[in-house]
């Protein structure tokens, strides 16, 4: 095993099968120390993510190590191959019309007809799950069966370029593994074929219809098969999904999402206050359909207005990942002022442009990105409780003139339905609520007991417009890069590409070379983290946002600290940023 280091907050454990890794995991996962946040299962990796205030990185480094060690390696590799013979045996009905079939045929030395009969004939199992909630990632079962066995198909590399979309239900190939798009979404496999079958339904006590463990048989769709595989699909797992931090009979601060029953299908959510409301399949919620008794009226969503909290960490397992808040200093901000939990659900606002009416005796605040901002005409000062003095009481952001995002906080929070215990949006997967339309009424949940804190000055600067420095610390692939690379990557002055989002900011600038060793080798993929730096083939640096895949197969040369990842949130295109080496301890 190989630990490599992977910012302030985690850890990347290496090592020389899928099973060792696998049984790592299984071994980890049974007695897990404070501070261990989640352990995130890959092709040779587990990312161990920690919390530095409970458990510091060189205590976490020294459990991992005496843990394998007790295990010793042919030990991981036994326990990670058993747990894979637990599973179901799952049938698949695909459509073999994918417009990678002519460049996989010629990989394989066969005919475009012989790559449907090559598919079908080997049985699959899920070894782990990533990229995108419900996204598995398929191995030949032969391979794990016997780890001595040769593979039944010839590993292929992923595209040069990758696809802007991938259509939902595509299945593709990449190195030695098989999977399945649950969505529409970018993606860089070689596309075989499609299938009808929905992979992730949120709205299911179990979303992902394949679990680790489970088999795979593919099945040509001719009319007559896909009825029979659609009848044979097995029932769900005896567990429901876990949200972590809660339990199925009493959710952790009404955020659980416990099991729907048979008599009351969907799923139940409780509202901020811990009234039970239910969401079916869609996401819809009964509140947003009855005029709720206390609602903000979006008069004006501007160009995209996002409901977020604190996310749903410890489901990247599932290939769920945490989204949440991008600006999370800013969201804290804003609830204190109004006197809301931490955790309660604000608006996101980019670039300004939203107008609220507000509900009497509504208290808000407006914090992050700064511009114009007014009640009823009157002008709010930045970081500061205003109350809403009539019913209608018009909230008007104008345009950002400083920073990206702006969050807004309305005391009770905003109470839109939870999807695995978040009501955040995140913008890959497509969870939690829809951005905000025109003339939607957005619920808000029951006012805290406690009064509206009594502040005369927060002392906070807006965001810069100038160049920002972003502190960062070596990441598990440095050693993929020239030694040059990495002075670049600390001397240059990036800029902010126009192609940034919430899943990540590219950065314009020098290309980072790949030491003549790594060149054009493919990297199994692995657990990422917010923050880290990947870097694509033609040499240029993503940072990865709250809403970035879990799993990746590009190198990570660095890591942003986790101090640094609000930053993020206010950077524009085209403005300046400085990647500079932390200092201190990790």
């Amino acid at each position: 095993m190989r630990l490599l280091p992977a910012g302030d907050r985690a850890l990347l454990a290496e090592f020389d099968s899928l099973a060792e890794a696998l049984g790592a995991h299984a071994a980890w996962g049974m007695d897990r120390p404070p501070g261990v946040l989640e352990l995130v299962p890959a092709a040779r990796t587990v990312l161990v993510r920690i919390d530095p205030a409970v458990l510091g990185l060189g205590h976490a480094e020294h459990w991992l190590r005496s843990t394998a060690d007790a295990e010793g390696g042919a030990g991981l590799g036994a326990a990670g191959a058993a747990d894979l013979q637990q599973g179901r045996s799952i049938p698949i009905a695909v459509h073999y019309d994918g417009e990678d079939l002519a460049v996989v045929a010629e990989a394989w030395g066969c005919t475009v007809a012989e790559v449907a009969e090559r598919h079908t004939a080997v049985e699959w199992v899920c070894a782990f799950s990533g990229f995108a909630p419900g996204f598995p990632y398929l191995v030949p079962a032969a391979i794990l069966d016997d780890p001595d066995a040769a593979p039944p198909l010839p590993a292929l590399p992923r595209r040069a370029t990758s696809r802007s979309r991938v259509p939902a239900g595509a299945v593709a190939l990449a190195a030695e593994y098989c999977g399945i798009y649950p969505r529409s979404s970018p993606g860089g496999w070689q596309l075989i074929g499609r299938t009808d079958v929905v992979l992730w339904d949120a709205g299911r006590a179990h979303p992902a219809l394949i679990a680790p463990g489970d088999r795979v048989r593919f099945v040509p769709a001719s009319t007559g098969d896909a009825d029979r595989v659609a009848s044979a699909l097995p029932p769900p797992p005896a567990a429901a999904i876990a949200v972590p931090g809660s339990a199925p009979d009493a959710p952790a601060a009404g955020l659980g999402t416990p099991p729907p029953t048979a008599e009351s299908p969907g799923v139940l959510n409780r509202d901020q206050g811990g009234a039970p409301t239910r969401t079916g399949p869609e996401g819809r919620d009964a509140r947003l359909e009855a005029a709720p008794a206390r609602s903000l009226h979006v008069l004006d969503p501007g160009p995209r207005t996002l409901v977020q909290d604190l996310g749903r960490p410890g489901l990247a397992a599932l290939g769920v990942g945490a989204a949440g808040a991008m600006d999370r200093a800013a969201h804290r901000l804003a609830n204190r002022l109004v006197g809301n939990p931490e955790q309660a659900a604000t608006l996101e606002v980019l670039l300004g442009g939203l107008v609220l009416a507000l509900p009497e005796g509504a208290w808000i605040a407006v914090t992050g990105g700064t511009g114009p901002v007014s009640l009823d005409g009157r002008p709010v000062a930045p970081h500061a409780a205003v109350r809403a003095d009539r019913d209608g009481a018009e909230l008007r952001l104008g345009p950002l003139e400083h920073g990206l995002r702006a969050v807004v906080a309305v005391r009770g929070g905003v109470d839109a339905p939870a999807t695995l215990g978040s009501r955040s949006r995140d913008s890959l997967a497509e969870l939690g609520p829809r951005p905000l339309e025109a003339g939607q009424r957005v619920p808000l949940g029951p006012e805290p007991t406690g009064p509206v804190p009594s502040v005369d000055l927060v002392p906070i600067d807006p965001p810069t417009d100038g160049a920002v420095d972003l502190a960062v610390r070596p990441g598990p692939r440095r050693d993929w890069f020239e030694e040059a690379a990495w002075s670049t990557l600390l001397d240059a002055e990036w800029t902010v590409s126009a192609r940034s989002d919430r899943t990540g900011l590219r950065l314009d600038g020098p290309a980072l070379a790949r030491d003549p060793a790594a060149v054009g080798r493919e990297l199994p993929s692995e657990g990422m983290l917010p923050g880290s730096i990947q870097v694509s083939p033609d040499g240029a640096p993503t940072v990865l946002g709250p809403d970035a895949p879990v799993t990746g197969g590009y190198p990570v040369i660095a890591v942003l600290t986790d101090a640094a990842l609000d930053l993020l949130a206010q950077l524009r295109p085209g403005q300046p940023v400085r990647l500079r080496l932390a200092t201190g301890r990790r």
